[in-house]
């Protein structure tokens, strides 16, 4: 476990600096020391191995869709989610010095931004080699070392690398958003304006699902989101994971979670927190 200062919150992030992961992390807490990580996965083991106090991860992208090593991770790991923040993304083109968009061949990034971008990439490149990476600012590190390559990163990532933005904003949709979790060894106090996570599976048997899903409805409680993913233990068989409002320990949660384990195979609460929108920072003491 590395050393720290007294009082001293840590909290890590992918990297490597000038990621989105950063930006996020820096609008939800006011005051900590953020570290960069590899991988989502090693954020998660930096909490487990007590490295880090708290962690940000990506879920899911307004236009995209969830990030599946996210959701691979909270299912196996102990770690808990205990807040979630909401980013807007702006995605720019970006070249090292006297670099003219004729002279481009490839283009470099993580997966999603390349598809955020992809009716902007179609119309100006529509035969350029794209290259993915594993993060939006490993990609404009790279480029010191491409002679005729363009990423798509932050402007931060730009400012840090010496790099120019050859074009701004160019993802395809104006209100492209990015939820992230933050990640804790254990969720968060109810305040009143929550939401809860939760990862299940159920027999393989006709209406199966339907019967769990029927508690929300008849708790009259708000489903905000529901994604199945493949069960990796069991061929053709899936988890199913849910996000809904309200705080595991009010009794209404706490009933329908019971009655969720009556119904299901497996039932993980993956953490109670507060909803982005009502959001507080959270600043070390």
């Amino acid at each position: 476990m590395n050393e720290r200062a007294s009082g001293e919150i840590i909290v890590a992030y992918q990297g490597p600096r000038g990621t989105f992961g950063e930006q996020a992390a820096k609008k939800y807490f006011v005051k900590a020391t953020f570290v960069p990580y590899p991988s989502i996965a090693d954020i998660f083991n930096s909490i487990e191995e007590g490295d880090a106090d708290y962690g940000i991860v990506p879920i899911e992208n307004s236009t995209e869709g969830s990030i599946s090593i996210t959701l691979d991770c909270l299912l196996e790991s102990h770690i808990m989610i205990c807040g979630e923040v909401d980013l807007k993304i702006t995605h720019n083109l970006i070249a090292r010095q006297n670099i003219n968009l004729d002279q481009i061949t490839v283009i470099l990034s993580h997966p999603q931004a390349l598809a955020q971008c992809r009716q902007f990439l179609e119309k100006t490149f529509p035969r350029i080699e794209l290259r993915e990476v594993s993060s939006t600012a490993k990609a404009v590190e790279l480029l010191r070392d491409i002679d005729h390559g363009a990423a798509i990163g932050t402007e931060d990532a730009a400012e840090r690398m010496g790099m120019v933005i050859l074009k701004k904003q160019i993802e395809d949709d104006p209100n492209n958003l990015t939820r992230f979790f933050i990640l804790g060894r254990s969720d968060a106090k109810p305040t009143g304006s929550d939401k809860t996570s939760v990862v299940f599976s159920t027999k393989h048997v006709p209406g199966a699902l339907y019967r769990v899903l029927k508690i929300f409805a008849t708790k009259n409680i708000n489903l905000t989101k529901i994604e199945s993913r493949p069960d990796k233990k069991k061929p053709w068989n899936y988890v199913f994971y849910v996000d809904f409002e309200g705080h595991r320990t009010e009794k209404k949660i706490g009933d329908t979670i019971k009655m969720m384990r009556e119904r299901c195979l497996y039932i993980k609460i993956l953490g109670s927190y507060l909803k982005a929108s009502d959001s507080i920072n959270l600043e070390s003491e």
